[in-house]
């Protein structure tokens, strides 16, 4: 007894677009239900979705005629989806590597004025003892905060209204 792997979506997928390939012809949904349960192993009962799925990703056309759906794919439609898409990723890496240089360029032109020398490492020292100036006066700030009129009043308001939510 052998146990018989079940196929991937993709094999599915890839199956149903032979099918297309091979007979270049356009289907109904039965006849590709058929064709694919005998020729290519997958179960009718899936074969609308894969079809659909195809159809949402553009690798298949579908088409209503009076009250009857055809599908149909070529190759030539497959292999111009790709060409397209190779042409934008080709864009997209040349607009990268354009930004790219840009940005290479403006790190060097930033760097040209940055040259160590004393004054600047006197400048950049100053504004270290001023940050951490700024932190201790904050944090002093900070401890004198209960003593602010704003936050007195806004604790005497919410003392109030706890009062008055106990008194109901």
């Amino acid at each position: 007894m052998s146990k018989r792997k079940g196929l991937s979506l993709e094999e599915k997928r890839s199956r149903i677009m032979g099918i297309f390939f091979e007979k270049q012809e356009f289907f109904q949904l039965k006849e590709l239900e058929k064709i694919a349960s005998k020729e290519k192993g997958i179960n009718s009962m899936i074969v609308k979705d894969l079809v659909q799925g195809l159809v949402d990703d553009a690798l298949v056309e579908c088409e209503k005629i009076g009250t009857s759906n055809y599908f149909w794919a070529f190759p030539s439609k497959a292999l111009n989806l790709r060409r397209q898409r190779q042409e934008d990723l080709l864009k997209e890496i040349q607009g990268g590597e354009l930004k790219l240089e840009k940005l290479s360029n403006s790190i060097q032109s930033a760097i040209v004025g940055r040259e160590d020398n004393a004054n600047r490492l006197k400048i950049l020292g100053e504004i270290s003892n001023l940050e951490q100036v700024k932190l201790g006066l904050e944090k002093e700030l900070e401890l004198f905060r209960e003593c602010d009129p704003k936050v007195i009043a806004e604790i005497q308001e919410e003392a109030h209204n706890a009062k008055d939510a106990t008194n109901r």
